[in-house]
């Protein structure tokens, strides 16, 4: 069984893919609410702790932090605590499971998956929604279905959408799949 890991420090997406590459389950830990990174971490060392008692893990793939600055996206505050949050979390997976895990540059996860996404100034989705699409094609024959909500309030009240979370679950899917092809 391979675990994918998407870390973030609001939400953490993991999924678990057997060695044939089928889904086992996915999920994510909304961290929205825990204050400071190190409560953060306890949120995801819980649930570690309980896929290691569910599953027999014995691979575990985490989306690389990102390396370099892109205009318009994070700073390099956001950067540090990232990183920061990235390397607790992997040290958390080796202290659960006995392993280290290993690293993937998300890029070439899609590459090697054959996910080929549109740029927006091409009249592309944003990328989280690419990607969602393309995990949901992988996984229309399995009948999984994504986590929704109901919105309750606003301009789109009572309208049934997917959490948050799901991007971060399918980013996790792309890591673990990609694991599996051992790039």
């Amino acid at each position: 069984m391979i675990l994918g890991l998407d870390i973030s420090t609001s939400c953490t997406g993991w999924c678990l893919l057997n060695d044939e590459g089928d889904l086992s389950s996915m999920g994510y830990i909304d961290l929205k609410l825990e204050k400071g990174v190190f409560k953060k971490a306890e949120a995801v060392k819980k649930e570690l702790e309980s896929l290691n008692v569910l599953n027999e893990i014995d691979s575990i793939c985490i989306e690389e932090n990102l390396q370099s600055f892109r205009s318009g996206f994070s700073s390099a505050q956001t950067l540090s605590t990232l990183a920061r949050f990235n390397g607790i979390v992997s040290y958390l997976c080796f202290d659960e499971f006995g392993f280290e895990p290993r690293f993937l540059n998300v890029n070439s996860a899609r590459k090697k998956l054959g996910i080929k996404l549109i740029r927006k100034k091409n009249g592309g989705k944003p990328t989280k929604e690419q990607v969602l699409e393309w995990v949901s094609t992988h996984l229309c024959s399995t009948g999984y279905k994504w986590p929704v909500k109901v919105l309750k309030s606003g301009p789109r009240k009572n309208q049934t959408v997917l959490v948050g979370g799901c991007y971060d679950m399918a980013d996790a899917y792309v890591i673990a799949a990609a694991g599996l092809m051992n790039i």
